[in-house]
């Protein structure tokens, strides 16, 4: 019986948002292909683009035309942005000039008879140049597609779903109850009452991009202490808890509005760099992070009593924010908590296709692994026509662990790349995690970024309650703990400096057997099962797709080795070259 193929796939165009537009492939229900278009675009987050590569790259992996998918998903639906036009025609009777009160009002009528009645026609025209006929297309909402992803793949019976991101199509932060037959909306906060659109401002006001640099803040936020009289200034104008309102900065889209609304509060004018903070700046991000947990927990409490479950699905933009989610875990009301780890709108995708299943259907999610992958028959070839000699070690991962103890800085490039924010060991770059040099060394010469900002660990699972208090699984990095007090000295490099916390993948020999034999080949040498992992990706650029994009920024970083499947490559004169005892020379 032929499959049954389903595409869903985030646009970044017209009505369907602004950012990390990516691709999904399911046959018969099944999750088979996922990629963000960033990868392929080689643009960081793809921002205002039509993700046509993710989607012939999902065509293309299951060696099908458009005209073979049953059916099309978009995780949005353009209709129920006629929910808030009252906010659109309030926010055009604000503005002063008259020339561009018209000129606001005539766009938000196009956009509402475009939402109305030809929602899709911009996207239909798009798939068109890929193929004929067009497979019929469904709109779906925002933030059920989220909840979906939350839900479908927890393996969760029954569940409070919190969805929180800046803005689905009119909604954004939705609360929804899970159970084995569909997702029930409980409670919506409507646009503008946005807190991601709250941090997006806050973000912005510290000289960060929106959608780019909240991690940063959040990051950011531990160097800073307790400050009355930002929290007070800014208690003065928003509500924090289940019944929040922080629209008094975030009346309009986008943050212009809310920058210049915080400069008046502080009398103080934005950053115009991010390459030094001051207390003040440490300290608002403090208070931004407090104030966003204070809310969100208290929803979560509140549900979680009302609903009498302790376990919670969490997606969105904003539930990457590990700080949040560790916040959530810790509450006494709560069991259990299941992350969506492509949290932001790349992961709509994987929502969208399983939208139509019920959630007792789809199967637990085990991996992000779903992107292209390179054996060493196809990278060999690659490395001679450049002309980049190479080594292939009997014992790969002993070799590269020993490089690793002896203080190589290693590009590692294995298997499927990973869907979503995080390299969870094959598209990752790894250090020694034992001293703090390892994590100036990368920062410094390797990722080109501030000196302050923290890095994260693999571990070995079964180390984990060895390592973290309150120790659970944690495959995605995804989730912050508390190092051990007796642990903290022994892999300073993944610690964040200011409270000893840490964001670990916990990984397991059948998640990714490879990178498991590494890490406790790493701790036969050295007696920590631990390695420092961060994306394998310079300053600002998407994560690497291929092994070209790998030897590229391989040597364009202070990377020491390059691990391509099963060979290995070095830089000419380095201590750790081709002619070491390690590596044998390939020829």
């Amino acid at each position: 019986m032929p499959s049954k193929y389903v595409l869903s796939f985030k646009p970044a165009i017209g009505l369907y948002g602004q950012h990390d537009p990516s691709a999904a492939i399911f046959a018969n229900g099944e999750l088979q292909y996922a990629i963000e278009e960033e990868r392929l675009t080689r643009n960081k987050h793809a921002p205002d683009t039509f993700p046509r590569r993710a989607i012939e790259a999902c065509l293309e992996y299951e060696g099908i035309n458009l005209s073979d998918v049953s059916k099309v998903i978009l995780p949005y639906n353009p209709k129920l942005r006629r929910k808030i036009i009252g906010h659109y025609l309030r926010d055009t009777l604000r503005i002063d000039s008259h020339l561009r009160k018209l000129s606001h009002l005539q766009n938000v009528v196009e956009d509402q008879v475009i939402a109305q009645f030809l929602p899709t026609h911009a996207v239909e025209a798009r798939l068109e140049q890929l193929g004929t006929p067009v497979p019929p297309i469904e709109c779906r909402s925002h933030h059920a597609c989220h909840a979906v992803s939350a839900f479908h793949p927890s393996q969760f019976d029954e569940a409070l779903v919190l969805t929180v991101d800046a803005k689905g199509e009119y909604d954004s932060t939705v609360v929804w109850h899970g159970t084995p037959d569909h997702l029930e909306r409980l409670h919506t906060y409507e646009h503008p009452n946005s807190w991601g659109l709250f941090y997006a401002v806050i973000t912005e006001y510290l000289g960060y991009r929106m959608f780019n640099g909240e991690g940063k803040v959040m990051g950011l936020a531990p160097y800073g202490t307790e400050n009355h009289k930002i929290e007070r200034t800014l208690r003065d104008v928003i509500d924090t808890g289940v019944d929040y309102d922080v629209t008094a900065l975030t009346r309009r889209w986008g943050t212009e509005y809310g920058i210049k609304k915080l400069e008046e509060l502080f009398d103080r004018p934005r950053s115009n760099t991010t390459e030094e903070f001051d207390q003040f700046e440490k300290d608002l991000a403090y208070t931004t992070q407090k104030l966003l947990e204070e809310s969100v927990t208290d929803i979560a409490q509140t549900y979680c009593e009302e609903l009498g479950t302790g376990n919670v699905g969490l997606a969105g933009g904003v539930v990457l924010n590990c700080k949040l989610n560790k916040a959530i875990m810790e509450l006494p009301v709560v069991d259990d908590v299941f992350i969506q780890p492509v949290a932001n709108d790349a992961g709509l995708a994987l929502g969208g296709g399983w939208i139509d299943r019920r959630p007792k259907e789809v199967d637990p999610m085990e991996t992000v692994y779903t992107g292209p992958e390179f054996t060493t028959d196809k990278i060999s070839p690659l490395l001679e026509e450049t002309k980049v000699e190479y080594g292939k070690p009997d014992d790969l991962e002993q070799t590269v662990a020993e490089l690793l103890a002896d203080g190589a800085l290693v590009g590692w490039f294995q298997g499927r790349l990973e869907f979503g924010p995080r390299a969870l060991g094959n598209r990752s770059i790894l250090a020694d995690p034992r001293t703090a040099d390892s994590r100036d060394r990368v920062n410094k010469f390797v990722k080109h970024r501030e000196e302050w900002r923290p890095f994260a660990p693999s571990l070995l699972e079964e180390a984990a309650s060895e390592y973290f208090e309150n120790a659970t699984s944690a495959p995605y990095m995804i989730r912050t703990f508390d190092v051990r007090p007796e642990k903290q000295d022994e892999i300073e490099a993944v610690l964040h400096p200011a409270d000893a916390t840490t964001r670990p993948q916990t990984v397991h020999a059948d998640q990714n057997s490879r990178y498991y034999r590494l890490i406790d080949e790493f701790e036969e040498i050295t007696g920590v099962p631990v390695l420092l992992n961060t994306s394998f990706n310079d300053h600002a650029e998407p994560i690497v797709a291929t092994p070209a994009e790998a030897l590229k920024a391989f040597h364009g970083m202070g990377l020491d080795v390059l691990v391509l499947e099963d060979l290995v490559v070095t830089k000419p004169k380095s201590r750790y070259s081709l002619d070491s005892e390690a590596i044998t020379k390939t020829t």
